[in-house]
């Protein structure tokens, strides 16, 4: 076993499938489909689905007319780097994890290559020795959360571009953006997104997301979408279930170019003086269908852009 090579390894990898969100959205669900007892990954898979989803819908006609081209492309920056950043940080993760089956014998050590959270390396050596799946879990949501806080939420230009800007409080204040987990009967479970700036809400709502997901008798037919539809980055994944509601975009690989990110050293931002221990705790959401409600939403907001439209054309 080579240490060198299993890093270089890791690092062309990474690069190789964080080059946008598709591929990045393909590469967390093949590692759930071979590491099954990381969760994880598959929530990942399909929120990065629906980050691909929203990039799309700011090509849209709808969004055209309410947003400038300008606050457009902020919103998919904003998008773009924060998934970026994850799977910068959790890809390397899950290949130490796949090294350390392979050679039967805990690799965690090499994180430190990664910059990966002293949090983490910890939380990744419990997981080996315990086999506690959830708490695996919820540590990576918690990790996640944390690792976007300040270099891309409190980060000067998407604070004050996006966060602290009227089309970003306004679509805050109707809970307009939301996580959907698709069935391939048509259905939409999920959940609306709320004070996205928070620390602590965002872990809530990744854990309640995730007690959706792997809900008993829904996972098997979630599992079902994520596999046998071929992600490009359009609500046509899930919307060519539901019929009349179709709204067309284009795929993502062909409106966005592949976005080269500064790759800077990371701070670790684990601090046990300031972790909250309520991150641990267990938060659930009743799995409910949000498609009528979601495009109810939708639809109002075709009809504000038609108006946007004709004021804009004079």
């Amino acid at each position: 076993m080579n240490y060198h090579e299993i890093i270089t390894d890791i690092k062309e990898q990474t690069d190789k499938k964080n080059i946008n969100n598709v591929e990045r959205t393909k590469a967390y669900l093949q590692f759930y489909l071979n590491s099954r007892e990381i969760q994880w990954s598959f929530l990942a898979s399909m929120v990065s689905r629906n980050a691909g989803w929203n990039m799309t819908d700011l090509k849209t006609d709808t969004y055209k007319n309410l947003l400038s081209a300008r606050m457009s492309r902020h919103l998919f920056m904003t998008y773009e780097r924060a998934n970026w950043f994850i799977f910068s940080d959790a890809y390397p993760q899950l290949l130490i994890y796949h090294y350390s089956t392979r050679y039967k014998q805990p690799l965690f050590h090499l994180l430190r290559y990664f910059y990966v959270s002293t949090f983490m390396i910890d939380e990744w050596m419990h997981f080996w020795l315990h086999k506690n799946e959830k708490r695996l879990l919820y540590a990576q949501i918690i990790n996640e959360q944390n690792l976007i806080q300040k270099p891309v939420i409190e980060e000067p230009f998407f604070k004050w571009k996006i966060f602290y800007n009227v089309p970003y409080i306004l679509q805050d204040k109707v809970h307009l953006n939301a996580v959907l987990f698709p069935a391939p009967s048509g259905i939409l479970y999920g959940l609306s997104i709320k004070k996205f700036t928070s620390t602590n809400e965002r872990i809530k709502t990744g854990k309640k997301l995730a007690s959706i997901l792997f809900h008993n008798d829904l996972y098997e037919h979630f599992l079902q979408f994520a596999e046998e539809v071929e992600p490009d980055g359009t609500r046509g994944e899930y919307e060519q279930f539901l019929g009349e509601r179709y709204i067309p975009a284009e795929a993502l690989e062909d409106i966005y170019p592949d976005i080269k990110h500064d790759n800077r050293k990371r701070i670790d931002w684990y601090d046990p003086a300031l972790f909250q221990e309520e991150w641990w705790h267990e938060a659930h959401s009743e799995p409910v269908p949000i498609g009528d409600i979601f495009y109810k939403k939708r639809k109002a907001l075709e009809k504000l852009s038609i108006i946007a439209g004709k004021f804009r054309n004079g």
